[in-house]
């Protein structure tokens, strides 16, 4: 089968198309024929050796695929044959491998994907449905006005639908470029801001009516102080990007002398069996009832996985990228 690989770090052209022996699914498992595969920010991360864990090489990238269950292990109901499932692979002991044509997961990890729901429309609702779900469960936006950083991207496209169906009592979005800012609105956010312009901070604090009660920061990096400069006295700021704090001990004092306080969000302690089937479950049919949009930014083949990692990395994409092998 073809498999996407890098076997060094650099820029999105170390990304490569190999053939590889197609896998067996082993006891307790399902082989999958992948119908798409997401990509993921911290996997171009991964690519550029920027990320919190460096990966062993050669490396396999793509941690979350769907598809039709093509066979079954030792053990498992054959009825899941030719079933559509998503495949959560970064749940596995080996997250890796969903830039392929074939994947294998554990049979319990597999779960059933209704028919309204497309299987880049899967793709959208693993890695960043699941964040984006979560972070609300963690942090509830309820009766509070929000700011959501990266408001056009995958998890934030989501991260504004869900806060508002929530109940939040104003959700605003930040991101760059009106196209951007425009998809933020249509998906309910009160108000977008530019962060490119050089007085985003104030017009953040002016949408909020100068009380913002919580960021979600999916961002990380410089942005993470800016942020706290648009956050009210008793506010809360959610830090979701592994790998990207910069906070210094001046901002952690300043955080103190305003009584603000910071939260961590990983989300793969949060993630038992039951609860990412349960989680995955309620999000796919929030999207087969039309309650939340998928946006599906762009689609590329595998072997333009280059191209993707490319988009991804200069900031040009929205929504969800994904691969159809």
């Amino acid at each position: 089968m073809k498999a996407v690989q890098f076997s060094r770090f650099g820029g999105p052209e170390v990304l490569e198309i190999v053939d590889v022996p197609t896998p067996a699914a082993g006891a307790g498992e399902v082989l999958v024929k992948v119908g798409a595969a997401g990509i993921n920010f911290f996997e171009v991360l991964m690519r550029a050796d920027r990320y919190a864990v460096t990966p062993s090489l050669p490396m396999f990238p793509g941690v979350e695929a769907a598809g039709i269950v093509e066979a079954v292990g030792e053990g498992v109901d054959k009825r899941l044959l030719g079933r559509r499932v998503a495949a959560p692979l970064f749940v596995l002991a080996r997250p890796f491998g969903g830039y392929a044509e074939y994947v294998t997961i554990d049979a319990e990890l597999a779960v059933p994907l209704p028919d309204a729901v497309s299987f880049e429309e899967a793709c959208a609702l693993m890695v960043q449905g699941l964040t984006a779900f979560h972070l609300l469960r963690q942090s509830p936006a309820a009766n509070k006005t929000v700011l959501v950083p990266a408001a056009a991207g995958g998890v934030g496209s989501l991260l504004v639908q869900l806060a508002r169906g929530q109940g939040a009592r104003r959700v605003i979005a930040l991101a760059g470029g009106k196209a951007k800012l425009d998809l933020a609105l249509s998906l309910g956010a009160e108000a977008a801001i530019d962060h490119r312009a050089a007085d985003w901070v104030t017009g953040v604090k002016d949408a909020a009516n100068r009380h913002l009660d919580t960021v979600y920061d999916t961002v990380g990096g410089s942005m993470t102080s800016d942020f706290l400069k648009v956050l009210s006295s008793g506010g809360e700021l959610v830090f979701a990007a592994l790998g990207r704090f910069a906070l210094s001990s001046p901002d952690l004092e300043a955080m103190i002398g305003r009584n603000q306080s910071l939260k961590g969000f990983a989300l793969l302690p949060l993630l038992s069996p039951d609860v990412l089937k349960a989680s995955l479950s309620e999000l796919f049919e929030l999207v087969a009832n039309g309650r939340l949009k998928i946006e599906i930014g762009d689609r590329f083949p595998m072997d333009q996985a280059a191209e993707a990692h490319r988009l991804i990395e200069e900031r040009r994409s929205t929504g969800k990228v994904v691969l159809i092998p």
